[in-house]
């Protein structure tokens, strides 16, 4: 796949509302540098924590982690294992966060689904493998996340287990005890071991957060008491899906969905959300990426997009967010195109003055991609996101970088919409 990189005159796609000229600084140019710290398989997922407490972050990825501010020193927390790219890991998420109470971070991770999840306490400053606790001992779908479902501002677990689709709580006094499995779906047997995608975010607009998944999405009742089974609402977002992201993408009020349509093949979407004269709730499509190169608005097409993640990399108040190809989610030829370059990219949302919403791709790699899940996060405390990445390709570490320029710098770094 040849990636080329295109210069684009576009109004709507202005970032400052006062008047400048051409060549006055009035653009926003990200750019990224390229950290490769390992080139073996340990992950598909990656974290950060400050794990030594010396007020710089760390980055956790697999049975390991490495010291920052330069990352060159790495330490187990684990016995530390390598993968074949052709196999899979034991680590398909790692987070880093303080699950005991104790102000030093700890490191979680779910292994490959259908396996346990755990979390690892950190030892404060001890040498030796640290202590695990087993969160949950079977965990479902190729997209959980650690997410705050309730409301209380700590992360719960979702995912799916024995068929049911739903979230798990902790005890906050007593961590080391497993956790609490609450299910959200009305029917067992629905999810299994390999469902794709979910996620979490107020659809409704009632101010309680709601699942969503391939097949529709969950309202959260105004109770949780009694665990009760959560109202379905069918819609086809997608053939599968990864993380799927819940926010407002034009700016009127409704929350919309943004999602791969499969994670193995083709399709990248946002579902933009519409309500009739009653209030119904609909949702409109639009594509950013399909099989078909004509379906795709800049030209871009990857497949195995099978991570996302939502932030605001050029610093202008809006969520953008980043994917790419996980390249061998399995080997080839089982996936489409399966052997082609490991691209990463960051998608800038623009809101046009009609009222209606864009996403600009701005490539970041050609030989890195992503996992089953990454993180974005300030790494080096510039005040801009950064990008950390497990895979079958390494680990990578991405610094971004904001800086201020013409608009017809700004352009050049962009790719061409196609007419």
């Amino acid at each position: 796949m040849k990636l080329k990189l295109f210069a684009i005159v576009w109004a709507a796609a202005v970032m400052l509302t006062t008047a400048y000229s051409d060549d006055a600084p009035a653009y926003t140019k990200v750019t990224f540098e390229k950290h490769q710290l390992s080139d073996r398989f340990h992950a598909e997922g990656a974290g950060t924590g400050d794990f030594n407490k010396d007020g710089h972050k760390d980055l956790v990825i697999g049975s390991q982690w490495y010291e920052g501010p330069d990352f060159k020193k790495v330490h187990p927390f684990r016995p530390v294992k390598t993968f074949d790219p052709a196999d899979y890991s034991d680590a398909f998420s790692c987070y880093g966060m303080d699950f005991n109470g104790d102000d030093w971070d700890d490191i979680f991770i779910i292994d490959t689904p259908g396996k346990p999840a755990y979390w690892y306490e950190n030892p404060r400053g001890k040498e030796g493998n640290w202590t695990a606790h087993e969160v949950y001992s079977w965990v479902g779908n190729e997209s959980p996340d650690l997410r705050d479902v309730v409301g209380d501002e700590r992360p719960e677990l979702i995912f799916n287990t024995d068929g049911y689709l739903g979230y798990a709580t902790w005890n906050f006094e007593h961590p080391d005890e497993p956790w609490t499995f609450h299910k959200v779906s009305h029917a067992k047997g629905a999810f299994f071991i390999y469902t794709h995608g979910v996620g979490i975010g107020d659809i409704n607009g009632d101010g309680r957060k709601d699942f969503v998944e391939a097949l529709g999405w969950w309202e959260q009742p105004e109770s949780l008491d009694g665990d009760p089974v959560w109202k379905y609402h069918k819609f086809t977002f997608a053939d599968g899906g990864a993380q799927m992201l819940v926010t407002d993408v034009n700016g009127d009020g409704l929350n919309d969905v943004i999602t791969v349509w499969h994670p193995h093949k083709y399709g990248l979407i946002w579902w933009e959300q519409k309500r009739d004269a009653e209030g119904k709730i609909d949702f409109e499509k639009h594509i950013l990426m399909d099989e078909q190169a004509s379906e795709c608005p800049y030209g871009i097409r990857f497949t195995q997009a099978h991570s996302l993640v939502l932030t605001d990399i050029d610093g202008d108040g809006l969520l953008d967010f980043v994917t790419g190809k996980r390249w061998w989610a399995h080997k080839p030829p089982i996936d489409p195109e399966g052997n082609n370059p490991a691209v990463l990219y960051w998608w800038k949302l623009v809101r046009n003055a009609d009222g209606t919403a864009d996403f600009i791709p701005f490539l970041i790699d050609t030989d890195s991609g992503v996992g089953t899940q990454f993180t974005v996060d300030d790494v080096n405390g510039d005040g801009c996101p950064d990008i950390v990445i497990g895979n079958k390709k390494g680990d990578f570490l991405f610094l971004s970088k904001r800086q201020k320029v013409s608009q017809s710098e700004w352009e050049a770094s962009c790719v061409k919409k196609e007419n």
